[in-house]
């Protein structure tokens, strides 16, 4: 087993790392930027390396400097979360170059899974049904104008070497097609380094489902069920559940084979995601696979028990998996809500700032994955994801009322948040009746705008911090002999 992981990330997917590291016995080695002195998982890592500047390139992105602190604090392994490196082929293959263990797959299924267009390959060879579209990029216009018409309009315009939404375009018709192509391919050369695009049937208002699956150097593969994430704006994801509202045994059996198919002809090692479009008649397809651990893993973790991260290191240290498939079954209903800096009144735009004031839900069924505290300057630099609030109950209706619940105590100061955005979404006819899809918010949403004053929820929130002051003070004269630390204070912060 490992004796201490670098964890090439920040927030409070390295908070997570953290913490089943320390479960393990497994020392942690943080890195930071500039913009990340004061954050969370630099107090509570064994040990916090500057890697550079604030802005990503010159730091989370730097796959060099990430090398460097890892053979510089002794690390045996990194982990790189979610984001940033994750899913960089380059990484991985610099890390098998210095000796050091990557927890997820090989370099050489990163890079084949990363390019689109070869893992659509990929899935039609593994029997896998793909959405009709390109087999390869493309970038002239009178091609991508006979693809399109060959495909039937609409269609979508994708990036062939990334996600996430950046480089995605629908087109409705043939005189929009040539613009649309030039600002998808000019937004994915910004966000990927490359521009090339290619274009698939676009599917009205079907559902994201995607299957959570292990796979061990030994040739075991397993799921461990479905989530849906239909709750999306600018593809991506904002609430994600377990079951699907839109699942039943027989669906479940054929798309959890067909992820592990996917799996297998990848030659997939480690944990993954494989994403399909369900469509209203029942029929799905193939979208990607993402090689790293999933924002959304929580919901997972929580109907079926089994701490996902645990898994990719056990997996990368060797181990065989210790389930088979009948070992898998889920118990109750689960969601998640992410928690953004960003305000969804002005097209979720990113509001960085300083929190002023905390409040976090707590209560049985309440999990918080968080990186933020009282007084944290939310970084410009960085996707602006806060932290993700999970529920579970016995059953969808209950986990609604839950998580309802829950976010009406999550109190946020300082910048904007989607707090109450979600809640609309959750106490909405169409949600509980679990009538989700991708343009779900497009359909129900598109001019949302805040009810009522925040004026008394900042009133309360104030009297709040008051009342919690004082017992602190009360309390303090008693605590001084204790040693501090960050896992002894986190109750105290709030986390």
């Amino acid at each position: 087993m490992f004796k201490k992981i670098l964890v090439a990330n920040r927030g409070e997917i390295a908070l997570r790392i953290i913490r089943t590291c320390r479960e393990m016995g497994i020392a942690s080695a943080a890195v930071y930027s500039d913009a990340d002195r004061k954050a969370l998982h630099t107090f509570c890592a064994d040990q916090a390396i500057h890697i550079g500047a604030s802005e990503p390139s010159a730091s989370y992105l730097d796959i060099e400097k990430i090398i460097s602190a890892a053979k510089s604090s002794g690390a045996d392994a990194v982990h790189p979360g979610y984001g940033f490196l994750s899913e960089n082929a380059l990484l991985a293959e610099r890390c098998e170059e210095e000796g050091l263990v990557f927890i997820g797959p090989p370099s050489p299924v990163i890079r084949d899974l990363g390019d689109k267009t070869i893992a659509r390959k990929i899935m039609q060879n593994g029997g896998v049904a793909v959405i009709p579209g390109m087999l390869c990029p493309e970038s002239k216009p009178e091609i991508l104008a006979y693809e399109a018409r060959r495909i039937g309009y609409p269609v979508l315009i994708k990036a062939a070497a990334g996600g996430g939404g950046k480089g995605m375009r629908i087109v409705f018709a043939e005189n929009e097609l040539a613009d649309a192509a030039r600002q998808a391919a000019g937004e994915a050369m910004a966000a990927f380094g490359s521009g090339s695009i290619y274009l698939e049937k676009y599917l009205k208002r079907p559902r994201h489902v995607e299957f959570q699956i292990l796979a061990d150097s030994y040739g075991n593969i397993i799921h461990l069920l479905e989530r849906e994430c239909s709750i999306q704006r600018r593809y991506q994801k904002l609430i994600e559940e377990t079951p699907s509202p839109a699942m039943t045994p027989e669906l479940r059996a054929a798309m959890g084979k067909s992820a592990v198919d996917a799996a297998r002809a990848s030659g997939y090692v480690n944990a993954g995601t494989i994403e399909f479009l369900l469509d209203e008649d029942g029929e799905y397809y193939f979208l990607e696979v993402n090689t790293r651990i999933q924002v959304e893993h929580p919901v997972t973790e929580m109907i079926t028990g089994i701490d996902i991260v645990r898994q990719q290191i056990l997996i990368a240290a060797g181990e065989p998996i210790q389930y088979t498939q009948r070992d898998i079954s889920g118990r109750g209903h689960a969601i998640e809500c992410r928690i953004y800096g960003e305000d969804p009144e002005n097209g979720f735009m990113p509001c960085p700032g300083k929190i002023t004031f905390l409040q976090k839900p707590s209560g049985p069924g309440i999990r918080n994955d968080s990186g933020i505290y009282t007084g944290f300057e939310i970084p410009v630099e960085y996707d602006p994801i806060l932290s993700k609030l999970i529920v579970w109950a016995p059953d969808r209706k209950q986990a609604i009322a839950r998580m309802k619940n829950a976010l009406s105590q999550y109190v946020v100061l300082g910048i904007k948040t989607p707090v109450p955005f979600l809640m609309d979404v959750l106490a909405s006819e169409a949600f509980c009746d679990g009538k989700t899809s991708t343009d779900f918010i497009a359909a129900y949403f598109n001019d949302w705008k805040q009810a009522g004053d925040e004026t008394d929820l900042a009133l309360i929130a104030c009297i709040i911090d008051e009342i919690s002051g004082k017992k602190r003070r009360k309390t303090s004269a008693d605590a001084t002999t204790a040693q501090a630390g960050p896992w002894n204070t986190l109750g105290n912060w709030r986390l």
